[in-house]
């Protein structure tokens, strides 16, 4: 059963996740969200993938984003802090967290700081400030002027100067469209999914804002992270150099890196390959 919940975090904020669950707690899959996104990402996933027999299955919102809505100052540390208390209301002791753009830089940050928690790790287009290239590339060099914008964007948003109604994000269904015009048109509507101002119908502006610093932020040296590591990387490129993320990822001391023909966005442009990769390689790791 995929079931709605909510656990409410240190500072009060209330977070919202789905979770499929048989029973009594099992080994646990987590998934995380890219930039402007939110556990609809993960839809498909959840309800196709055969792990879902033997594996409990987590999506939560990340701060900010869908029914985790919040419009103060978020950072890693932050959303850390968050996944740590979900596990916790879950009974979960370890996880396997799966992760794709920002969800993936998230990911590799929670490795580090709660590696406790921590039985392996899929990266799924992980993006990395030397390897960034196009738009994320520039985003990467405003991010003094973004860091300026962040708190005064905070701060008229605790006083209420914020846009009351915000779009509801489906990816699963935006995803179906997707392919229907790849199959149409064949090509991928990337402009819809690169769109800032599709980004800012569901998402508050501070978010955003805040998300960009995140997924243009340094990450931890990928040495550091001590458990088993598969990485998807596109071979498309849209907005990081593959060879470059390869390269940067070659020192994980458990990494496995597999390439799937695709700009950026995988789980929409190639759902099947991502999802029979993922399950492969958990079964692998149980197997160990």
């Amino acid at each position: 059963m995929d079931t709605g919940k909510t656990f409410t975090a240190a500072d009060g904020t209330r977070i919202a996740y789905r979770l499929r669950r048989a029973g009594a707690p099992r080994r646990t899959l987590l998934l995380l969200h890219g930039l402007a996104s939110n556990h609809t990402r993960w839809s498909e996933f959840a309800a196709t993938t055969r792990l879902a027999a033997d594996w409990d299955i987590l999506r939560p919102d990340l701060r900010g984003h869908g029914d985790s809505l919040y419009r103060g100052r978020i950072d890693m540390k932050t959303w850390c802090d968050d996944l740590t208390g979900l596990l916790a209301a879950e009974n979960v002791t370890q996880a396997v967290l799966v992760g794709h753009c920002l969800g993936a830089n998230l990911a590799l940050w929670f490795a580090q700081q709660a590696s406790r928690l921590v039985s392996g790790v899929v990266l799924i287009e992980p993006m990395f400030r030397a390897a960034l290239v196009g738009s994320l590339a520039r985003v990467a060099a405003l991010r003094p002027l973004l860091a300026a914008l962040a708190p005064p964007l905070c701060l008229l948003a605790t006083l209420g100067l914020h846009r009351r109604r915000l779009a509801t994000l489906d990816l699963a269904a935006l995803d179906r469209e997707a392919r229907a015009a790849m199959a149409a048109h064949g090509r991928f509507p990337e402009a819809r999914y690169s769109s800032v101002l599709e980004d800012l119908r569901s998402l508050p502006t501070s978010v955003y804002v805040q998300d960009l610093l995140a997924v243009t932020g340094p990450l931890p040296a990928p040495a550091s992270i001590g458990v088993p590591t598969l990485a998807l990387l596109s071979a498309g490129g849209a907005f990081s150099d593959p060879a470059v993320t390869a390269r940067l990822l070659a020192p994980l001391p458990q990494g496995r890196i597999v390439r799937i023909p695709a700009q950026h966005w995988i789980p929409t442009e190639q759902p099947q390959a991502m999802r029979e990769t993922i399950e492969v390689w958990c079964s692998d790791l149980v197997a160990v």
